[in-house]
């Protein structure tokens, strides 16, 4: 890959993560996701994130720096907006090839650094406000916003050119580096990372949404020109864009989404999946949009990240030896630890002997505090009857009308 400029004075150095990687070891990466690195020149210059120590991958940033003529004595300062290992892997590699730069991060970054690094590099902690001037009118400021989605982020903003380099927020899966920004997109390549992004956000950053908001407000008073994370595209046509995305899928963490319903099924001998046809078109006779996954045929990933858009849910399984369907008890932990909360919801689903399904869900709901607003559940024994199959369409159609109130387009 080559570097390209980002702006003047700032330069974008990208290394790619293959597809048969799992990103933190879960998440799967069919489009592959990009590691993403900036070099400000000034009279001094500052490295702002880096790369993990997978094969090849820091000889990757080493290369790109030699393709602009950087040798690594020229870096000053090794910039640390967050400290997890695929941005600061590479800082070993680094320490065994160039001994005179310093590391700049929060404080509770530099406690990071010793922890999982142990390097002897100086370590300057910054807070919210704290600056270093490079010299050639390149300046780089500093804000805290913790948890989005470790403890020690922060942000840079380099105020010549307006760029905010916010490491892991802003970010998205996706990508080869081949198209590294907004104005050298069309509207396809567009809508392609607006999913890659939401996936992204469900993933790895849902969790921390309210932290996402306080960050989004934090930086409100700061002119960005330019968005500049560590994994996906930079955005400098249309900065506003990814800011806003992020805020929209932060509120959703409040429980009202979009007027969809997440519809997650599994079956072990096709006698839920019977009840799934007549589900959906009740849903759909209501004008509702109905995303359908079967578990555990479909990864969690993408799973979590349609039900966080969604205010309204659907659960089929059947019981299995007095509980839920394990691949569907598996996800509902993760929906709950993600944070999907106060969502409209629905339970179906088959039994042979005895139920206990709701039982165990009960459990989930409570101990994950997830305060879903369930509709009475359907259930039924063996295959389910002409009669249930209405039914199911009833309440299909009843759980989209809620829906659809809920996001204030009742008819």
């Amino acid at each position: 890959m080559n570097t390209t400029k980002v702006a003047d004075g700032i330069f974008r150095i990208t290394a790619h993560v293959d597809t048969d990687i799992l990103f933190e070891g879960l998440w799967p990466l069919p489009h592959g996701v990009t590691l993403n690195s900036f070099l400000v020149r000034g009279k001094e210059s500052a490295l702002i994130d880096g790369v993990c120590d997978w094969d090849g991958v820091p000889e990757t940033l080493y290369a790109q720096l030699a393709q602009m003529e950087v040798e690594l004595r020229d870096i000053r300062y090794a910039v640390l907006n967050h400290l997890e290992p695929d941005h600061t892997g590479w800082l070993s590699s680094l320490r065994a090839l160039h001994r005179d730069f310093e590391i700049v991060t929060t404080k509770k970054g530099g406690e990071l650094v010793r922890a999982f690094y142990g390097i002897d590099v100086p370590v300057r902690t910054v807070k919210s406000g704290d600056s270093i001037d490079l010299g050639g009118g390149k300046r780089l400021h500093f804000t805290e916003i913790p948890n989005v989605h470790w403890p020690e982020t922060m942000a840079t903003y380099e105020e010549s050119t307006g760029a905010l380099f916010p490491c892991d927020a802003f970010g998205s899966f996706g990508g080869d580096g081949s198209i590294p920004y907004d104005d050298e997109m069309d509207k396809k390549e567009l809508d392609f990372y607006r999913e890659e992004t939401l996936r992204y956000y469900a993933n790895i950053v849902a969790r921390f949404s309210d932290s996402v908001l306080r960050a989004i407000e934090k930086l409100g008073g700061v002119d960005v020109k330019i968005v500049a994370p560590a994994h996906g595209i930079v955005w400098r046509r249309d900065p506003g864009r990814i800011i806003d995305l992020y805020r929209r899928y932060a509120e959703y963490a409040k429980g009202t989404a979009e007027p969809v319903i997440t519809v997650i099924w599994g079956s072990m001998y096709g006698n839920t999946e019977r009840a799934v046809a007549p589900l959906l078109e009740g849903i759909e006779s209501a004008g509702v949009e109905a995303r359908v996954f079967r578990v555990p045929e479909t990864h969690e990933s993408y799973v979590l990240a349609s039900a966080w858009e969604s205010t309204g849910i659907v659960l089929g399984m059947p019981t299995y030896e007095y509980h839920m369907f394990p691949p569907m008890a598996a996800v509902i932990e993760d929906l709950g630890r993600k944070g999907v909360v106060n969502r409209e919801a629905f339970r179906f689903g088959s039994y042979g002997w005895s139920g206990g399904a709701q039982k165990e869900l009960d459990d989930i709901l409570h101990r994950l505090k997830m305060k879903w607003n369930f509709m009475d559940p359907m259930e039924f024994r063996g295959a389910p009857t002409e009669k249930d199959l209405a039914v199911l369409r009833e309440r299909g159609r009843d759980l989209a009308l809620r829906v659809k109130k809920r996001c204030g387009l009742a008819e």
